[in-house]
């Protein structure tokens, strides 16, 4: 166990609501990924590849942009305000890399019409202390919450 995670388990006692369990393969390069209820069945292929599948920079994206959609509603619903139905975000997940190194960046672009921009941007700012992705991205990588 990481010391972060001994603290966290230290500091709180927690309760697992989900786990999600996959069993990959053949990494990115020709790789399937399977999830335990076999609703997940998916083939993998290198970023911009032109072979069948997806990427785990795609997943990563689509599995944060959904998780922080629903922390804005946590919030909203918090301060009484009621989201647009258009409400949407569009994940941005970069794989850089410097001398050899890898690393990730991204930027979440949200987007509710309707609402007053400051209205919006403040739910953007809470929503990012909320959502699990942006906690565990939080000082690991550049992230860029943009109100679009």
């Amino acid at each position: 166990m990481t010391q972060l995670a001994q603290q966290r388990s230290a500091k709180t006692s927690s309760k697992v609501i989900y786990t999600a369990k996959t069993h990959t393969t053949g990494g990115r390069e020709n790789g399937v990924s399977r999830s335990s209820d076999g609703r997940l069945d998916i083939k993998l292929s290198p970023p911009g590849s032109s072979r069948t599948g997806t990427n785990p920079e795609q997943l990563f994206a689509a599995g944060w942009s959904a998780c922080f959609e629903g922390a804005i509603g946590v919030v909203a619903h918090k301060k009484k305000i009621k989201l647009p139905v258009d409400l949407a975000i569009d994940a941005e997940v970069d794989l850089n890399s410097d001398d050899g190194e890898y690393f990730l960046s991204a930027r979440l672009n949200v987007s509710m019409p309707g609402i007053e921009r400051s209205v919006a941007q403040g739910l953007v700012e809470a929503a990012a202390q909320v959502c699990p992705y942006s906690k565990a991205t939080s000082g690991n990588i550049a992230v860029t919450y943009n109100v679009i």
